[in-house]
């Protein structure tokens, strides 16, 4: 049986080509490195990947590009969420049919008001409409983006009914308290943090890995918060202090001057690219403490 996502999983970057389409070539180079590197696997169309700027098509044609340079359908997930939960159906059907079982949901994200329970039913009839017991869910918390949170009291529902088919949740709350409630409520879906300095004593609190952008950046020390977190967490605390906001266009900035691909400073609107001074200051500045990019 399929498990959920578990381990070093990164929230991929979307690299863009000049007419503002996905660089598919530049994306196969980088998750190539990442995966060489050691991540787990890779998360595409998250908030570190703009999924919401970028249609079910581009997103499955994304999906089939790498899936055609040899990687596993078994280390890619796709962020499949959305207001509409007919389009989220569609979406991770058409994951489904190219062979990737892994599937970020957010919650419907424009209705704040909603009730706790009605969150619950909108994530239930995304999970009926699919009806495939080759899904594996991972709900997606991150209210501060979204304006919309995961229940945990529904976390532990879903899974009551839907057993392995709601597979896990990633809490990128960056609130420790949240992580705990989640495991708490359904201690058999696996809890995963976005937050890269949690990753030691989520872990340590029965936490099944992460799913988070600063991989994109430096790898090998998301990987040390695994292998010798003591060591690694002061350096972790520090090389997310160098970012600045917004995260994503200075994200950006970082790998193009990382890589020497100018192209990676551009974002989807509504973000504007961050100064290539920007990306070259910060990828020097994470360099002298002494991280390592993808190679």
């Amino acid at each position: 049986m399929t498990q959920p996502i578990t381990g070093l999983w990164v929230a991929c970057a979307t690299p863009l080509e000049a007419g503002g389409g996905v660089d598919h070539a530049a994306l196969v180079r980088h998750g190539a490195r990442l995966l060489a590197g050691g991540c787990d696997g890779l998360v595409l169309f998250g908030t570190t990947g703009e999924g919401p700027s970028f249609t079910a098509a581009e997103r499955l044609a994304t999906v089939e590009a790498l899936l055609a340079s040899g990687i596993a359908p078994t280390r890619l997930a796709l962020g499949t969420g959305g207001p509409a939960i007919g389009e989220a159906v569609a979406l991770i059907r058409g994951a489904l049919s190219l062979g990737l079982v892994h599937a970020l949901i957010l919650p419907p994200y424009y209705f704040r008001d909603a009730t706790e329970q009605g969150i619950g039913d909108a994530f239930a009839a995304v999970l009926d409409g699919v009806n495939d017991a080759r899904l594996r869910a991972t709900l997606y918390h991150i209210p501060q983006v979204s304006g919309v949170a995961v229940p945990p009291a529904e976390v532990a529902r879903l899974r009551g009914h839907y057993g392995a088919m709601l597979a896990g949740v990633k809490d990128s709350s960056a609130d420790f308290p949240q992580f705990l409630a989640f495991r708490a409520a359904a201690p058999e879906v696996a809890v995963l943090v976005g937050n890269e300095a949690d990753i030691a004593q989520a872990r340590a609190a029965g936490g099944a890995g992460t799913i988070c952008g600063m991989a994109n950046l430096v790898p090998d020390l998301v990987r040390a918060m695994f292998t010798d977190s003591a060591a690694a967490e002061p350096t972790m605390r520090a090389a997310i202090g160098l970012m600045e906001a917004p995260f994503i266009p200075t994200m950006r900035a970082v790998l193009a001057a990382q890589t020497g691909e100018a192209g990676w400073r551009l974002p989807r609107l509504p973000f504007r690219p961050a100064t290539a001074e920007t990306g070259t200051r910060i990828a020097g500045a994470l360099a002298r403490l002494g991280v390592r990019k993808a190679a």
